[in-house]
């Protein structure tokens, strides 16, 4: 199983949207590894999004996402990085396709909600700077047949 990383940003904090947000992992079969409310230190975001260091967004990314609390989660799952993302859609809210969490709650180009990791490189990485592995709660999903096909049986 893959893990990644989301991060539901200050906009959606502030417009009490981490509960609609949650669920859409929930409801799609997601667990929940780790989780956690916290404001993102400025070392820490620069760490983060280091890839974009000196592109002109760069620094008014660093202050939004030190501008308030955030909600952290770490999910496992089959295919969550692609699926997450899915679910997340387009990056600009007025781009993303309805039925995605920034189609359905997000306008702004800036505030746009939701961080997810791109790749298992990029997901390990970012896990590790939020959270110790002793805070992460692998657990056995009792659910999973009902989730994936386990059988190894065609249906159809």
């Amino acid at each position: 199983m893959q893990r990644t990383l989301v991060i539901i940003k200050p906009d959606a904090v502030q417009r009490r949207l981490i509960g609609k947000i949650i669920s859409r992992f929930e409801e799609k079969g997601f667990a929940i590894i780790g989780l956690k409310l916290m404001v993102i230190s400025e070392a820490l975001a620069r760490k983060n999004y280091s890839i974009h260091k000196g592109k002109d967004f760069y620094e008014k990314l660093i202050e939004f996402m030190t501008s308030g609390p955030v909600v952290v989660l770490v999910l496992r799952g089959k295919n969550v990085i692609e699926v997450t993302r899915k679910l997340i859609g387009s990056t600009f809210g007025h781009e993303a396709a309805p039925g995605t969490i920034r189609g359905d709650y997000a306008i702004s180009d800036r505030f746009n909600l939701i961080h997810g990791t791109d790749s298992v490189e990029s997901a390990e990485k970012e896990i590790s700077l939020f959270f110790e592995k002793e805070n992460l709660m692998e657990y056995e999903q009792t659910d999973l047949k009902w989730i994936y096909d386990t059988s190894g049986k065609d249906i159809i």
